[in-house]
């Protein structure tokens, strides 16, 4: 068995300053409509955006470390659940997830606070 890992770590003002910039057109290019539905839930909008950004990214890192493939933020989706840890789901063209398909497992662990989001992603191939 090989070990992937990424991590990442963001400043929550980024993420704030970007939506109060860019809106709709930074959301909907980062993030899916499941990720800012369930983030504008929450008390807190930019630092659950922003723990999903590290987690993205951190997922990139590691996703190519294991494949060789490069992904964008907006093909990763990060589906919290209250009480439970996130699960990362891929949105793939064919041809690459069938590539893929149950070659690996992955576990995320994201955190944040007042000024920082992290993340670290650990793929298992």
């Amino acid at each position: 068995m090989e070990i992937f890992t990424g991590i990442d770590i963001v400043e929550n003002k980024r993420i704030l300053h970007a939506i109060e910039k860019f809106g709709n057109k930074f959301l909907s290019r980062v993030f899916t409509k499941k990720e800012i539905s369930y983030c504008y839930c929450k008390k807190n909008l930019h630092q659950c955006l922003a723990a999903r950004f590290a987690a993205k990214e951190a997922f990139i890192k590691a996703f190519f470390q294991a494949f060789k493939i490069k992904l964008f933020p907006s093909q990763i989706e990060i589906i919290g659940k209250e009480g439970y840890p996130a699960e990362i789901f891929l949105h793939l063209p064919e041809k690459e997830k069938l590539k893929i398909e149950n070659s690996y497992k992955s576990t995320l662990s994201i955190s944040h606070e007042r000024n920082y989001s992290v993340a670290v992603v650990i793929i298992y191939k």
